[in-house]
């Protein structure tokens, strides 16, 4: 089993996906892995760097950490399986979106003079703050070509993204992190071996 060290640098949001990019919380290269989320503070730093959350909210509920690293395995689980064709255990995910769904309600708005739905969250519990995250699992594997759905070719990669280039050539988690990295050595092992 790997071991990841845990950080407080920011989590690389690259990949086109929330869901992917909360699956990419955990990531590095060789023996330089990392863990974004370290306690419940670190997993709203990350909501609001996601823009899950605005700046402004304050404080952080018992148990979001907990919360969201059984969320994360789960849909990495589900993600793996709906990829080879198989079945995997949907509870987590679907106590998240019973726990923590929005509160809808109708609601009049004075300056158009008309009803509209209007959508909040249910309060500042764990699932209610993973629901967003929650719901990009379920848009990811219900709404998206999951051959779409990658993980970076650099052999010490574990990062995932979503290939939205027209052609679906992609093949690095970024051209910054990996592509580059990934070319010089191929080009040094070419050169290598013309000597």
């Amino acid at each position: 089993m790997q071991s990841y060290s845990q950080t407080d640098r920011p989590a690389l949001l690259i990949g086109d996906d929330l869901a992917l990019d909360f699956l990419n919380t955990r990531y590095g290269t060789g023996s330089a892995h990392r863990e974004c989320l370290v306690d419940d503070a670190s997993v709203v730093a990350w909501l609001k760097q996601a823009a899950v959350l605005t700046d402004d909210f304050r404080g952080a509920p018992p148990g979001l950490l907990s919360l969201a690293l059984v969320l994360r395995e789960s849909a990495r689980a589900l993600i793996q399986a709906a990829k080879a064709k198989e079945h995997a255990d949907t509870r987590t995910i679907n106590h998240v979106l019973e726990m923590g769904r929005d509160l809808h309600e109708l609601a009049w708005r004075g300056s158009s003079k008309t009803y509209h739905l209007q959508s909040r969250r249910r309060d500042n519990g764990a699932a209610s703050l993973l629901y967003p995250v929650a719901q990009a699992i379920v848009d990811l594997l219900v709404s998206t070509s999951l051959d779409l759905v990658k993980q970076c070719e650099a052999h010490d990669c574990t990062l995932m993204f979503h290939d939205h280039t027209k052609s679906h050539r992609r093949r690095w988690c970024s051209m910054a992190l990996c592509g580059n990295r990934m070319k010089v050595a191929a080009f040094r092992e070419r050169k290598k071996l013309r000597e």
